[in-house]
């Protein structure tokens, strides 16, 4: 485990987008709610840190918005609120929070990873812990959703540096993301390198892959990553995934190393869930990216 010295988190500022824009399927709009109704702020507070709650972005509605491009559906739209919520987040991380986002759809990473990198003045590093690799491309993309994109336009705008990126519990990749992500020499950990390494080593392996000193690594957290049986309350489960405790392990290695700056939680659609189970799952892993321990 790469060491460093670990600074609590004091303040943390949350901030919701409803964007269901980027995906096929409505419901994830009401992820940020869920997540709040999990008992979010109070699980945080006990924590000993002070959570400062910015509410939720703006987001139009569907019915409101025009599709515009088949090939990246309502793209001048996610772009707008994506462009808003970078604006908050620099202002987050210039006055010393520690910016927490929770989606609405996984095309939102691409405004937080924006404001981080113009805060920081450069790309973090980023663990991209999801089912998919959301690297297509307008021209690659069989649906032309954009939360299937996010990675590429972040990459566009320079808020991501491939050599300092990981994804982690890939099993569902297009052909032309496989393609880019070859290409681009993003390190991948599949799941069945996660069978084959276990979570420890991956967390170390790619720890050192992303991580440069204090606050410089970004975890971007779809919650189809982990499998459905631990999380139900997803757009696009695949079978396979990260088990509870994995994820848990994943989130505990990462506190641990010091590194973590920022974080977004994403892709939870209530519609779909059992009792908000996956809701609770998401603040629970939040918790211990934060530094909750057993002891």
């Amino acid at each position: 485990m790469i060491a460093t010295s670990r600074k609590r988190v004091e303040r943390v500022d949350v901030v919701g987008v409803p964007m269901d824009l980027g995906a096929d399927r409505r419901g994830v709009d009401m992820g940020p709610s869920a997540i709040r109704y999990a008992r979010l702020k109070e699980s945080l507070e006990r924590l000993g840190i002070v959570v400062n709650d910015r509410g939720n972005l703006r987001v139009p509605v569907p019915e409101s918005a025009s599709i515009d491009e088949q090939n990246a559906k309502y793209f001048p739209i996610i772009q707008a609120v994506c462009d808003e919520l970078a604006g908050i987040v620099h202002e987050i991380v210039e006055s010393g929070g520690f910016p927490l986002v929770l989606g609405g759809d996984h095309s939102i990473a691409m405004g937080t990873l924006a404001g981080v990198t113009r805060a920081r003045g450069k790309a973090p590093g980023v663990i991209w812990v999801d089912a998919h690799g959301d690297i297509n491309t307008p021209l690659t993309s069989p649906s032309g959703n954009v939360h299937g994109m996010p990675v590429h336009f972040a990459l566009e705008q320079h808020a991501v540096d491939p050599k300092r990126m990981a994804f982690i519990g890939l099993r569902d990749v297009d052909d032309g993301e496989k393609k880019a992500i070859r290409e681009l020499g993003v390190r991948t950990f599949t799941m069945a390198d996660l069978d084959r390494l276990g979570m420890s080593r991956v967390v170390d392996e790619a720890l050192a892959i992303v991580g440069d000193g204090e606050n410089s690594v970004h975890v971007s957290f779809d919650m189809d990553g982990v499998d459905p049986v631990e999380a139900p309350g997803v757009g696009t489960p695949v079978r396979g995934g990260i088990s509870y405790r994995e994820a848990h392990s994943l989130m505990e290695g990462v506190a641990a190393s010091g590194t973590l700056g920022s974080m977004e939680i994403t892709e939870i659609n209530p519609i779909l869930d059992r009792e908000n189970q996956t809701a609770i799952l998401a603040v629970e892993l939040i918790l211990s990216a934060l530094g909750k321990t057993t002891l």
